[in-house]
C-alpha cells in the first residue's frame, strides 16, 4: 500500500543550483546533502520534509548543471518522487541513475498545491490528490527504467544483473 504524503510545490525552471547549492558539492554523503536540499529556494524544506513526501514542480525541473547530487539530496531528504510538468533531460537521467522516481504529469502539477495530501505510486505511474479528490496518470516509463528505479538506481540494477550471471 502506498502511504499518503504531503506535496511540496514549486514553479518552473527549478535548477540544480537551488536543489543542492554548489557550496555543498564538496561531499557526496547523502545525509549531508539532504540537510541542504532546496536550501536557497525553500529554507525550511530539509527540516520539515518527511519520508515519503512528494515534490511537484512546473516545467524544466532540474535544469542547470549536470550534478547527480541533486536527485541524491532529494531522495536522502525523504522525497519519494518528483512529479513535474517536464524535466531537464540530465536531471531526469540522473534521477533514474540514482533511483529517484520522476513522473511527468502537467495536469497533476496544475491541480496540486503545497500541503495537499497526495499518494504517488511510481511503478504504476498513478498520482492521487486526496485533498482535491482527483487522480492522474503520469506518462509511462519504459519497463526497463521502472526496473532501474525499483532497484535503487543504475549501479544497483547492474550489480543485480551481474549477480544473476554468476
Amino acid at each position: 500500500m502506498v502511504e499518503r504524503a504531503r506535496a511540496f510545490r514549486y514553479g518552473d525552471h527549478v535548477d540544480t543550483d537551488v536543489l543542492i547549492p554548489a557550496r555543498y558539492l564538496t561531499t557526496d554523503d547523502p545525509s549531508v546533502l539532504a540537510q541542504h536540499a532546496l536550501e536557497d529556494l525553500d529554507p525550511d524544506f530539509a527540516s520539515v520534509v518527511r519520508p515519503g513526501d512528494v515534490v511537484f514542480a512546473g516545467a524544466n525541473f532540474g535544469c542547470g548543471s549536470s550534478r547527480e547530487h541533486a536527485p541524491i539530496a532529494l531522495a536522502a531528504a525523504g522525497v519519494r518522487a518528483v512529479v513535474a510538468a517536464s524535466f531537464a533531460r540530465i536531471f531526469f537521467r540522473n534521477s533514474i541513475n540514482t533511483g529517484l522516481p520522476v513522473l511527468v504529469s502537467p495536469d497533476a502539477v496544475a491541480a496540486t498545491d503545497a500541503g495537499d495530501a497526495v499518494e504517488v505510486d511510481p511503478a504504476r505511474g498513478t498520482i492521487v490528490n486526496h485533498t482535491k479528490g482527483s487522480s492522474f496518470t503520469a506518462e509511462p516509463l519504459p519497463p526497463a527504467v521502472v526496473e532501474i528505479v525499483a532497484a535503487g538506481g543504475l549501479a544497483n540494477w547492474v550489480a543485480a544483473q551481474l549477480e544473476g550471471v554468476r
